[in-house]
């Protein structure tokens, strides 16, 4: 029995009469009575009795009819919730994260996503740059979030804005007090450096850029991530270098002072998505991601076009 003998059956049901239900469904008496008919044959039962006046349900018809509305309601909101689906309106976004960037601008990002699609759900995976990169050729994650990504065949790294540099230290430091830091003002002083992965990142653009303008670097730490870094700094340990979102981290005792470089002005966030990948969700998150970039480049924010 499919929907249609479903529909069918349910209107001569609730009509009682089959000239009324072949009204209700738009259709010819002769043609509803034949499928009736099939109908109680595929049954193996009667499932009306016949009268002039109309038709009553056997007690085989009634049992038929206690399940029908139910089965209907399911069958509909099966393609009700398929239709959602397909535009991107239900289902999971798994998203890689790391650092600095869920400080500030991948937080609003998600919750804008959230505020248009809540019923999907956004599930977060800490991630460093390269755990993102195979949990995305593992489908671990629809999405990652990251820095100074290189090349992949297989994936799409797309720009979503760029972010100024500042020099985090202690506010007692002599430098606590400047506009600018620029830097020759950090020859020789003790840095922390992160993330402190193999792969090219901050911590490598950091050393090339002390290499580049004649500076010299003294690291005092390796750590794993922003928060870490900026921890130690907030303890007098050193100065590190870090994107305006490790601002928002708001330690007691730690100022950000914007940086002045040749080699090291600001630095790319980008999303980092599998190529061809034809999730309703990911493409109607990926316009989040592309409108909250566009808007915070025109609404200035010291953020510049990637």
């Amino acid at each position: 029995m499919d929907l249609k003998d479903m529909r069918q059956f349910l209107a001569v049901a609730e009509e009682r009469n089959f000239t009324r239900a072949a009204e209700r469904l738009h259709m010819a008496q002769p043609p509803l009575s034949r499928q009736i008919k099939a109908l109680e044959d595929e049954m193996g039962a009667p499932l009306f009795l016949r009268a002039p006046a109309g038709v009553e349900l056997t007690e085989a018809g009634q049992t038929l009819l206690d399940e029908v509305p139910n089965l209907l309601h399911l069958a509909q909101r099966a393609a009700e919730r398929t239709r959602r689906a397909a535009q991107g309106l239900t289902g999971q976004l798994d998203v890689g994260i790391y650092g600095s960037g869920v400080l500030d601008v991948i937080p609003r990002v998600l919750a804008k996503f959230h505020a248009q699609r809540p019923e999907v759900r956004i599930a977060l995976h800490n991630l460093t740059k390269s755990e993102q990169l195979q949990a995305l050729r593992e489908r671990r994650i629809s999405v990652g979030f990251n820095r100074l990504i290189p090349p992949e065949p297989d994936l799409v790294v797309e720009s979503v804005l760029r972010e100024p540099l500042l020099v985090a230290m202690h506010e007692a430091h002599p430098l606590a007090q400047r506009r600018q830091v620029g830097m020759a003002d950090l020859d020789g002083l003790p840095m922390i450096l992160y993330p402190n992965e193999a792969i090219h990142g901050l911590a490598q653009e950091v050393a090339e850029a002390f290499r580049q303008e004649g500076v010299r670097l003294a690291v005092e730490q390796d750590v794993e991530d922003v928060v870490t870094a900026v921890a130690l700094v907030a303890s007098g340990f050193g100065l590190t270098i870090a994107t305006r979102s490790a601002a928002s981290l708001r330690l007691p005792g730690v100022v950000f002072v914007p940086l002045r470089s040749r080699h090291l002005k600001d630095l790319e966030l980008s999303c980092l998505y599998r190529r061809g990948d034809p999730s309703p969700v990911l493409a109607m998150f990926l316009e989040v991601v592309r409108a909250h970039g566009k808007s915070e480049t025109k609404g200035g924010n010291g953020l510049r076009p990637a």
